[in-house]
């Protein structure tokens, strides 16, 4: 490989990362993930701080 070549290469590697559709794809999935771990934990601590939540949401049952 030459440096032309990888440096044409590292740069569509970063426009494509830094692309809109990439970073709120990202940010959706951080988002999601975030969310997922605060309705599903069984650590006891969170789980009765949010259980009240789980309940209102109506998209979540907890027992």
């Amino acid at each position: 490989m030459t440096t032309q070549a990888f440096s044409n290469l590292s740069d569509r590697a970063v426009r494509w990362t830094l692309s809109t559709p990439v970073q709120s794809a990202l940010y959706l999935s951080l988002c999601g993930l975030t969310l997922w771990t605060v309705y599903f934990t069984t650590y006891p601590a969170m789980h009765n701080q949010v259980h009240s939540l789980r309940h209102h949401t109506l998209t979540v049952s907890c027992h």
